[in-house]
């Protein structure tokens, strides 16, 4: 598209977006008394507006019918992850029964790698991306520790190249061979949460197969803003949040992937509880395990019916919203103008005062653009918040903004162009 730097342009946009409506099913703070512009999905989606009637109604249910909110009622709790799974599922490109949703992100991270880090032999491995976010690092050493492994030893990491901010998937494909006969595992995030790069998830998987290693995902940057295939690319597992860009509230219950030919495998290790045996017999208690078909014999206590609540409201916005083509067409064109705008103030004020280190091509990266700021970094951050832009400082020196499609216009990009523009004059 020829992007234009003007708020008419903009406007324009906005009237021919399809999805221009859905803003008004979301709740943005106020910043001086006017709606902010909410640039932070990647940390944390807004409130949907059903949020609370979802909430409230499961608050009513448990006054008037207690226990039997389970069993009776417009929506039973005993099923409600089931009646989520055929929504999610296509978001994240799985069979319904493939999915699931329990836990948080780095619960449902180690339960995984009890069922698929493997080690034996010489292969004891697990490779990651360098700069994978904390908590992974900290989940992954664990797992090798707890298996008698040395962190130093059996995590491999592969960095960008030196002067470079991104990874070349040639690296990591070469990385995966070089050590083909050492992996156990191959754990990527599906987009660096530092540099918004998307991984090509798919040659990553491809590779990782033909080295005899398990591939697993991190999602939580990618489910809701990108479009994926786990089923088709073959992924072993995945866990993802849903606090980011599906909306779910603050610490939100999370999700798995686990591909059908995992089912059944007489050589996969799981921990087991109650809410993962099979419904049908769950409560005639018998004393040995007996595993519900797919994905939900990895759950083990009952559902949090109020996080379910929540989710549902942004799932089925989701779901309204036609899903992540519709979506995903809106984010490359957002995501892209907010690129164009940025690339115009280096042209007016100096190349190299803005650094998008986000890749270019539209392809490998979400909603998010990360920008390294060459001088008074914090300064423009200031800036930018003090006109009711919310976004996300990371130090040392890099502002993240994401466009998310779903609340997001291209006239409030327009405006973060026009303070970015003012702060750059003023520092």
């Amino acid at each position: 598209m020829h992007y234009e730097n003007t708020l008419a342009f903009a406007r324009q946009l906005d009237e021919q977006d399809p999805l221009k409506d859905f803003r008004s099913r979301f709740l943005v703070p106020k910043y001086n008394g006017r709606e902010a512009i909410y640039l932070c999905g990647n940390s944390l989606g807004l409130q949907p507006v059903t949020a609370r009637e979802n909430v409230n109604e499961i608050l009513s249910n448990w006054q008037e019918l207690a226990i039997e909110g389970f069993f009776i009622g417009d929506n039973p709790w005993l099923g409600l992850h089931k009646r989520l799974t055929d929504t999610l599922s296509a978001i994240v490109g799985a069979k319904s029964e493939e999915v699931t949703i329990m836990n948080s992100l780095t619960v449902n991270l180690h339960l995984l790698m009890v069922s698929f880090y493997k080690p034996a032999g010489k292969r004891f491995k697990i490779l990651v991306e360098g700069g994978a976010f904390p908590s992974d690092q900290y989940a992954v050493a664990s797992q090798v520790r707890f298996h008698g492994y040395d962190p130093n030893e059996a995590v491999l990491e592969i960095f960008p190249r030196e002067g470079e901010f991104t990874l070349r998937t040639e690296d990591i494909l070469r990385k995966i061979n070089d050590h083909a006969d050492e992996l156990a595992l191959v754990l990527f995030g599906g987009i660096n949460y530092y540099t918004g790069q998307l991984f090509d998830m798919k040659a990553i998987t491809d590779a990782t197969h033909a080295a005899g290693a398990i591939a697993g995902l991190d999602l939580a940057h990618a489910a809701g803003n990108v479009i994926l295939k786990l089923h088709d690319w073959d992924v072993d597992f995945a866990t993802w949040c849903s606090y980011k860009y599906m909306n779910s509230g603050p610490g939100g219950i999370s999700g798995i992937f686990v591909h059908e030919k995992h089912f059944n495998s007489p050589e996969l290790n799981r921990f087991e509880g109650w809410w993962g045996f099979r419904q049908d017999r769950r409560f005639l208690m018998p004393p040995v395990f007996e595993p519900e078909n797919g994905a939900a014999a990895w759950q083990l206590s009952t559902s949090p019916i109020m996080l379910l609540a929540l989710h549902k409201a942004s799932l089925d916005i989701f779901k309204d919203a036609g899903g992540l083509d519709t979506l995903r067409a809106k984010s490359v064109l957002l995501t892209g103008y907010l690129e164009f705008l940025i690339n115009g103030i280096n042209q007016e004020f100096g190349d190299d005062l803005f650094t998008i280190i986000t890749p270019k091509n539209a392809a490998e990266r979400g909603c998010q653009l990360s920008i390294v700021c060459k001088q008074n970094g914090k300064a423009m951050f200031n800036i930018l918040t003090n006109q009711g832009v919310i976004g996300d400082w990371r130090e040392p020196n890099v502002i993240r903004l994401s466009p998310v499609p779903l609340y997001n216009s291209f006239g409030q990009v327009f405006e973060v162009g026009r303070i970015l523009t003012v702060a750059a004059a003023e520092n």
